[in-house]
């Protein structure tokens, strides 16, 4: 079987270039994946028109991927070959370096079995795909030991703190909330007033709309005689981490706020010194005892039962290899509580 995929041909390139591509084969502890809905993350933009990273060209990108198990490696325990899965992919720069292998923007794509999970009949493999490196990302951020380090729970009991979430209606919040949720935590979130409804569906206790120009004296007013474990900031935007590092900063409890900037980028000067602040690579949980615990127990479940849901909802831009730079354009043009989506029958 033949592989093709949409290559950046040069650095900040476009468009892409349909062409055909190597077939991966899996090492022990890799799995080769059928991708059949791809997803589009804010990276994939940047990678393209920034060229925010090295990267060797021609390059496949793309994290975000829902298939079909086509091979897998010979310690693989847990999937075998047909199954319905959804994985995290790290063509950018993991533990190896950028590998165009582990690129969604293919055919077939290369996945480690540790961010591998099977879905249920009744997920749709576009439903599905929202969700691999937003739940990587803020499990990395929330519960790692060099991040938030919450504690992991699947147990349902509350632990009595709050947690708050900057940017609950994005691909990373709304699933943040759901992890933070599931792990007996309190949520609080800000959003547009139009989102408030999902943000609650999704498990927030409060709700805050960020649009408001007091809406920091707001949250700490509704915060502060509560049991305060942090703040976790998925907007990249430096006023919006001026934000959460003020809240931090007067309330009284934990004093951290973890962000979604990769470890070599900056982050401001001029914030509060009594705040800690925590940068993360949104694949370090498959290295440590985060994504077993995320991607083997908590996502699975959550998927089985019901509890856990596949949002934002997707957006489905189009189908096919060509469909996936019209999507990096979509994604551009600004969405809200969706997530661009690519379909590849």
């Amino acid at each position: 079987m033949a592989n093709k995929a949409s290559w950046l041909t040069a650095a900040q390139a476009r468009p892409l270039k349909v062409d055909d591509a190597p077939m991966p084969q899996p090492s022990a502890d890799e799995v080769v994946v059928r991708n059949h809905a791809v997803a589009i993350n804010p990276v994939d933009w940047a990678i393209q028109a920034a060229g925010m990273l090295p990267l060797p060209y021609p390059h496949i990108g793309g994290c975000d991927t829902a298939g079909e198990i086509e091979a897998v490696g010979s310690s693989v325990k847990n999937l075998k070959v047909g199954d319905r899965v959804v994985a995290t992919l790290d063509p950018y720069g993991g533990g190896d370096g950028p590998d165009s292998r582990r690129g969604a923007f293919q055919l077939f794509s290369l996945a480690r079995e540790a961010g591998t999970t099977k879905i249920p009949d009744n997920i749709s493999y576009s439903e599905a795909a929202v969700l691999p490196l937003a739940v990587s990302t803020s499990a990395s951020a929330l519960f790692q030991n060099d991040t938030l380090g919450l504690q992991l729970s699947t147990s349902g009991g509350n632990r009595g703190k709050v947690v708050l979430i900057w940017g609950g209606a994005t691909s990373l919040g709304a699933c943040a909330i759901q992890l933070v949720s599931a792990a007996g935590y309190d949520v609080a979130t800000t959003s547009s007033t139009r989102n408030f409804d999902s943000m609650k569906s999704l498990g927030a206790k409060y709700v805050f709309d960020h649009a408001k120009a007091n809406v920091v004296d707001d949250i700490i007013a509704e915060l502060k005689h509560l049991d305060f474990g942090g703040v976790y900031c998925v907007v990249l935007v430096p006023e919006a981490i001026k934000q959460c590092a003020e809240i931090a900063s007067k309330l009284d409890g934990r004093k951290l706020v973890s962000t979604v900037l990769a470890p070599v980028m900056p982050l401001a000067d001029d914030l509060p010194s009594d705040v800690r602040y925590t940068k993360v690579y949104g694949t370090s949980l498959l290295d440590n005892e985060v994504g077993p615990a995320v991607w083997g127990k908590m996502v699975p479940e959550g998927l089985a039962s019901g509890t856990f849901k596949c949002v934002p909802p997707p957006l489905v831009v189009g189908q096919g290899l060509e469909a996936i730079q019209g999507a990096l354009d979509r994604w551009r043009e600004g969405v809200s509580y969706q997530k661009v989506v690519v379909e590849l029958p």
